[in-house]
């Protein structure tokens, strides 16, 4: 079987060790802070405390994604190695990645006719997209083909849940998820959000709960619901926050205690500077497998 290169974003928002350990290459978005560029390289440039801690003083966020010219050069050395490509992108329902990579793959099949390289819409973002990369590994590196790990992922995407909620609206305000006024109210009433991303890869606010503590449990009952198995759920479940840390502890030890046969600890991951740019500190992420998401 023809070796092939599995591939990502940093948008996947899993560490680069992790990355590496499962063999997983990774093409970086781009960041800007009061107008001064920055690789979204997984905290390597701008530790994501530091990140946060400037998006709190005030520091103006903005993001780029990955053009076609980046495209073609990562992509490249694989195709000049005599390396098909299985390339995930970025939820195109936040992202224009999957346009750009999708240009990019049509140039290097025109350079390199026997290069397979093929460019997935992920429709999953930050550490959801972490864990379809991570399963779509394990199907790598238990036989499957480039094919055969294509198709995989195609039927198998829409199954990651994504749930979100956050105590700052700040930054959904500004990207204009958010009306100041529901801001305004919302934390007058300590409302946190609860949000998720639907099949088309959109995040789409989904219900208003009052307090944190209300919206933690909340975030974990839609984990029973959805699962697969429901609390006999026996996948691996990834979390990520904005530097909030210990509210993603408190979700991530009531799960551990609803879910006994959980394949392993919740691994907790930053929301990386992409992502955390538009949501801004507070926000937490709940990701699963479980039933298609249909809406």
């Amino acid at each position: 079987m023809k070796e092939y290169i599995l591939s990502c974003e940093s948008t996947a928002d899993i560490s680069a060790e992790h990355l590496a350990s499962r063999n997983l290459s990774y093409i970086c978005f781009h960041f800007s802070l009061d107008g001064v560029d920055h690789p979204d390289d997984l905290g390597k440039t701008i530790p994501f405390d530091q990140f946060y801690q400037l998006l709190r003083e005030g520091h103006d966020p903005s993001t780029s994604q990955v053009n076609i010219e980046e495209y073609v050069n990562y992509f490249e050395p694989f195709a000049a190695a005599g390396k098909d490509i299985v390339h995930c992108c970025l939820s195109s329902g936040i992202s224009g990645s999957y346009n750009s990579a999708c240009g990019a793959a049509a140039i290097i099949r025109e350079r390199y006719p026997d290069c397979s390289i093929n460019v997935i819409d992920s429709l999953a973002a930050s550490a959801g997209f972490g864990l379809l990369m991570d399963a779509a590994a394990d199907q790598r590196d238990a036989g499957l083909s480039c094919e055969q790990l294509v198709a995989w992922i195609e039927a198998n995407k829409l199954r990651v849940h994504h749930w979100f909620f956050s105590s700052d609206l700040t930054f959904f305000v500004k990207g204009g998820r958010i009306s100041k006024a529901s801001a305004m109210f919302g934390g007058l009433l300590e409302i946190c959000p609860l949000m998720n991303v639907d099949f088309q890869g959109h995040l789409i606010p989904r219900f208003k709960i009052r307090t944190k503590k209300r919206v933690i449990k909340e975030i974990v009952s839609k984990m029973v619901e959805n699962a697969q198995d429901g609390t006999g759920y026996s996948g691996k479940c990834y979390m990520s926050q904005a530097d909030c840390l210990e509210d993603a502890r408190a979700v991530a030890s009531l799960v551990e205690a609803s879910f006994p046969n959980l394949n392993g600890k919740v691994e907790i991951n930053w929301i990386g500077t992409t992502i955390g740019a538009h949501t801004g500190p507070g926000t937490v992420a709940l990701f699963f497998f479980g039933s298609e998401r249909v809406d």
